[in-house]
């Protein structure tokens, strides 16, 4: 790991993100060896990844409206 790569994941860890959006940020940019180890260690956030990835919106069927929706 690099200084650089340490520093931004202390900017990341600032942001307060959840550790699942993490893991599917990195899925996103992960190649193509890293991400089959990703969807190895982290098989319930993959699947939904990929479910929201081809949903419209990323909004899947069981998910609330959102507060401006009617």
């Amino acid at each position: 790991m690099s200084l650089h790569a340490y520093l931004q994941s202390r900017e990341l860890d600032e942001l307060g993100f959840s550790f699942d959006a993490l893991i599917m940020a990195a899925m996103r940019q992960a190649d193509s060896w890293n991400v089959e180890k990703l969807k190895a260690a982290f098989p319930d956030i993959w699947a939904d990844l990929y479910a929201r990835y081809h949903a419209p919106g990323g909004r899947l069927p069981f998910d609330a409206p959102a507060p401006e929706e009617p």
